[in-house]
């Protein structure tokens, strides 16, 4: 092995080291959520929002031509969301605002990632993949407020 060839190995295997450690540290200390892809089921065809309880709720989510469905989510400050998205057409991004949570919506795929709301506020929406000509008005929101019954 020549000087070259080692110093490819090393660079490489530096650079791998740095991209773990980028995971690593932003999972960990900066407790950013992984987002996870799970297969695919035929019986996810319905937007609904499920309570699990007091604090911890179920989305599904799903982005149609050039809306969410639900496009309003209504949870009580403390909850925690389980989002579990999917696409009923094409591909759709996913953002919500002040969160940090970027998702892609595919079809025949379906992407979650939980979400913390510990205060109250609106958090919008967005969809940040161009989806066709209504994509600039693809929006929802997430009311974080008192429940009224």
């Amino acid at each position: 092995m020549n000087k070259y060839e080692l110093r490819a190995i090393l660079l490489s295997a530096s650079l791998m080291g740095i991209f773990l450690f980028a995971i690593l540290y932003n999972v960990y200390a900066r407790k950013i959520d992984v987002p996870t892809c799970i297969p695919y089921n035929a019986s996810f065809q319905k937007a609904e929002i499920k309570e699990v309880d007091d604090l911890h709720y179920e989305v599904y989510i799903i982005a149609k031509m050039w809306t969410f469905d639900p496009g309003e989510i209504i949870i009580p400050p403390g909850s925690t969301v389980d989002f579990y998205l999917t696409s009923a057409d094409v591909v759709h991004g996913f953002s919500i605002e002040r969160k940090g949570v970027n998702l892609m919506a595919v079809p025949g795929a379906v992407n979650k990632v939980t979400v913390h709301f510990p205060d109250y506020g609106t958090y919008r929406i967005v969809c940040h993949e161009y989806c066709g000509i209504g994509h600039h008005n693809m929006m929802g929101k997430i009311l974080v407020t008192n429940l009224t019954n």
